[in-house]
């Protein structure tokens, strides 16, 4: 627990450099607004909207095989699920395999 602590502390401390040291003004446009920022801003707010533009859509899509998961599969013969007493299955139709030819070169 210490050391995740301590290791937050020590990248917050890195950031907080990181903006100091860039804080020369950059001029931002979005969406039609204008804005100036200190450049140190401009590049944390950048790399913070990016890891949400990648983990919004991962998250919805985790959440959705959840509950595609958890949702009871229909069996055949008309059971609205699972019989808890048969043994659990991969949803792969089990074919049977023919024997295999004995070698006879031996």
């Amino acid at each position: 627990m210490w050391v995740a602590a301590v290791v937050f502390a020590f990248v917050l401390l890195l950031l907080l450099i990181f903006v100091l040291q860039n804080g020369q003004r950059a001029e931002v446009s979005f969406l039609g607004a204008h804005g100036t920022l200190p450049m140190g801003v401009a590049l944390l707010l950048a790399a913070v909207f990016g890891v949400l533009l990648v983990a919004l859509p991962g998250t919805a899509r985790i959440v959705q095989l959840r509950m595609l998961d958890r949702r009871p599969v229909p069996q055949p013969g008309g059971r609205p699920g699972p019989d808890p007493t048969s043994p659990p299955t991969t949803g792969i139709a089990s074919v049977p395999l023919s024997p295999r030819p004995e070698n006879r070169d031996e």
